[in-house]
């Protein structure tokens, strides 16, 4: 066979195999997030029936085979539906859980700080001019008592909630 220009457009035209399992993976794992969604959030994507049934008997299936043939069934019949917004919903999902997680680590930071640095109350009311500092330093008395003297950490508790509202103030 000779390299001619329609031949070399043929090959370009046409994936590769290996781009195929890669595009197919692709969409198995798409199809294995889908699995992964509880019903309220399924039901937000318009997916055929038959696919929504595949991924409700994928969620029960603990044996490993059983459950990888599914998957891969899943997939075959992801091939039917755009998969580009399904992509894109399911990061945006996860954008938020990942932005969420951040903000609850920076409050749990703040915390922590509060707590064992005094002067840290000094940098967080330049920080959050908002916030209630005397409700604020009122928790921080408390949840420091309460610890030392092994009490539920009711103060503890109020103080993330306390943080909570001025950091979102802002």
């Amino acid at each position: 066979m000779q390299n001619t220009p329609e031949n070399d457009i043929e090959q370009d035209a046409a994936p590769s195999k290996t781009q195929r399992k890669k595009d197919m993976h692709a969409l198995q794992e798409i199809g294995e997030q889908l699995v992964e969604l509880d019903s309220k959030k399924l039901a937000e994507f318009d997916l055929p029936e038959i696919l929504i049934d595949a991924i409700n008997l994928a969620r029960p299936m603990s044996k490993h085979g059983a459950r990888r043939r599914q998957m891969q069934y899943i997939g075959r019949l992801m091939r039917e539906v755009d998969a580009q917004p399904i992509q894109q919903k399911l990061d945006s999902w996860h954008q938020a859980s990942v932005h969420q997680t951040a903000r609850l680590h920076q409050l749990e930071r703040w915390r922590e700080r509060l707590l064992s640095d005094e002067h840290a109350i000094t940098e967080f009311a330049q920080k959050y001019p908002q916030a209630d500092l005397r409700r604020l330093r009122l928790l921080i008395r408390n949840a420091q008592k309460e610890k030392s003297a092994d009490k539920p950490p009711k103060s503890f508790r109020l103080q993330f909630q306390e943080l909570q509202v001025a950091i979102t103030e802002v």
